[in-house]
C-alpha cells in the first residue's frame, strides 16, 4: 500500500535509459475500474505533462516508479486529480476534501480516500470531474 502524496515528486525510470524521464505529478484514476490508470509525469523544464499507462509500471515505491520501457510514455489527455477535490454525496452533501488516497502498489486498484471529515471506502467512489468526487453514502 502507497498514498498517493507519497508518490507526488518521485522520478520515473526505465531499464534503458540513463536519467529518469520525469517526476510523477498526480495519479489519473479510473472510476469504473476504481484504481489507477496512469502515472502522469512531468520531464525538464520546458515540457509538458505526458502520461505512463498503469500497465507498463514494472515497479512503484519510495525510491521512485519504474517503467518497462520509454516507449510506453505518451500524451496527456485532460484528467482530474483526486487530491484536494471536493467530496459530495450522490445528494449533494459536503462530505470534506479529498486530502489523500491510499492503493495497492501491486494492481493500482484504489483502497481508500482520506478526506477532512475521515476515511471513505474507495468502493463508494462514483464520479470524478470538474467540481467534485462524488461518493455513495453509508
Amino acid at each position: 500500500m502507497m498514498l498517493f502524496t507519497e508518490v507526488r515528486g518521485l522520478p520515473v525510470t526505465v531499464p534503458d535509459r540513463a536519467g529518469p524521464l520525469g517526476t510523477v505529478t498526480c495519479l489519473t484514476v479510473d472510476v469504473a475500474s476504481g484504481a489507477v490508470s496512469h502515472v502522469r509525469l512531468r520531464g525538464g523544464r520546458f515540457r509538458g505533462e505526458t502520461v505512463l499507462p498503469w500497465d507498463a509500471v514494472r515497479a512503484i515505491g519510495p525510491e521512485g516508479v519504474r517503467a518497462g520501457s520509454a516507449d510506453a510514455v505518451g500524451t496527456a489527455p485532460p484528467c482530474h486529480d483526486l487530491l484536494d477535490r471536493r467530496v459530495l454525496t450522490e445528494a449533494g452533501t459536503e462530505q470534506g476534501t479529498v486530502l489523500d488516497v491510499a492503493f495497492d502498489t501491486g494492481t493500482g486498484r484504489l483502497l481508500a480516500l482520506f478526506t477532512t471529515r475521515g476515511e471513505v471506502p474507495a468502493d463508494r467512489l462514483l464520479g470524478l470531474g470538474d467540481h467534485a468526487a462524488v461518493v455513495r453514502t453509508g
